[in-house]
């Protein structure tokens, strides 16, 4: 039996600190558990990378490096983004 596993990738901008930031997110096929790569720039330029894996029925940031509080608290946020992406995907 052939299991195809779209690849879902999406972009949003997301008000933080007052500012209009892009992140993109891409949902990594493969692995037992569910999970988005995201990637958004900081005011230098800088790529910043995090996690966001299903706990439960809640996604949760999770990162190997420090992320700015910015970015940690819109992690909500991105909860209700990936399961609106999900539903109409």
């Amino acid at each position: 039996m052939l299991i195809q596993n779209r690849n879902i990738q999406f972009t949003r901008l997301v008000k933080t600190e007052g500012r209009l930031r892009e992140f993109n997110f891409r949902k990594v096929n493969g692995l037992h558990e569910e999970l988005f790569s995201v990637d958004v720039s900081d005011d230098r330029g800088n790529r910043i990378m995090f996690k966001m894996i299903k706990e439960g029925s809640e996604w949760v940031l999770q990162t190997e490096h420090p992320v700015p509080d910015w970015v940690r608290n819109t992690s909500s946020k991105f909860n209700e983004l990936i399961e609106e992406e999900l539903k109409i995907s």
